[in-house]
This record gives C-alpha cells, structure tokens and sequence, in this order.
C-alpha cells in the first residue's frame, strides 16, 4: 500500500492551534492506516489504499474541514517525491553560506511560465528563489519574519495554495519516510 506525507496548511499558525494528536485521528478516521505526525507544523505520514494522490487529497482536505471547522489545504508526496525534493540543491553553496534559512514551499501542480516569472519577481537582495516541478525554493538571507516575502504573498500573486516548510524538515520528513 502506498505511503505519503501530507504537508498540511493552515495547522498551528495565525492562532489555530490543533493537536498532534486530533490531526492523527481526524487520518485514521478518513480510513488512513500507520499514521503518525512529525513536529507540531501539520506533517502526517500515512499509509493509503490505491488510488489518485489528487482525489486521497480532496478526501483528507473535506475531513479536516469538516473535523476542525476551517478549510486546511493538505499537499501529498510519496516517499519517492519528498527523497527527490530533499536531495535537490538549487542554490549554489557558497549562497547557502549566506543564508539564515532555505525553504521549501509545497504546491499541488507545476506552474506555468508566467506563474514561474511571477516567483522569480519576487527575488531581492535578501531573497532568492527556484522554482522545480509542485515546488518553490525560498533562500532568505535574513530571518524570515523581516523579509518582504512571506507565503501569503505568493498566493496571492500566483492564486494558488502553498504551505512552506523549513529545508531541515523536509529532510528529516524524507528519512522518516525511507526508514
């Protein structure tokens, strides 16, 4: 049976404060197996019956609205998926250096060119960007609070959902998924 990560949006952050534990139920009650959670950021491994990774997110998504009373957009990789994101690099090192921090931020399909321009638009000084496949990579030179970009304003301009997560996470998340 397939397993995935689900990075969910919208979970403990702007003061909705759910539990690890309620997001674990709230999986195995949609009919999802060998759930745990990974730090309190919204990432749920799970394992799923076959089926479209599109449609198991629709399902999950409609669950957690329906259980926490507020739309949650989930975003699934495959262990496969999240082992070729974490092993990426698209920076050069000596930009990683400089960073205070890289993130990855999670998108449910690849942009088109115009969608790819409007990231790139938003390169500054302190901000860098790379744009591979349903992902955005965020290096920030500064800490991520006082940058000018923020998640909300990519979508915004691209009209799309996104969740980010640290480049730390991703790996530990990746390894967790191998193991």
């Amino acid at each position: 049976m397939p397993r995935y990560v689900a990075l969910l949006r919208a979970v403990n952050v702007g003061g909705r404060v759910v539990r690890m534990e309620r997001l674990r139920q709230v999986f195995e009650e949609t009919g999802l197996t060998g759930v745990s959670t990974h730090i309190a950021s919204g990432n749920v491994l799970f394992t799923a019956g076959r089926g479209r990774a599109a449609v198991l997110e629709t399902k999950i998504e409609k669950a957690l609205e329906a259980a926490l009373g507020y739309p949650v957009a989930a975003f699934l990789r495959t262990p496969a998926e999240l082992a070729a994101v974490a092993a990426q690099r698209p920076f050069p090192d000596e930009d990683l250096g400089e960073a205070h921090g890289v993130y990855v931020g999670f998108l449910k399909e690849p942009l088109s060119t115009e969608r790819h321009d409007l990231v790139h638009g938003f390169r500054t000084p302190t901000d860098e960007f790379a744009v591979s496949g349903r992902e955005v990579w965020w290096l920030c030179r500064i800490r991520s609070s006082d940058s000018e970009f923020s998640g909300a304003r990519l979508e915004k301009a691209l009209g799309l959902s996104a969740t980010f997560r640290n480049i730390s996470t991703v790996r530990a998340l990746a390894a967790k998924l191998a193991g």
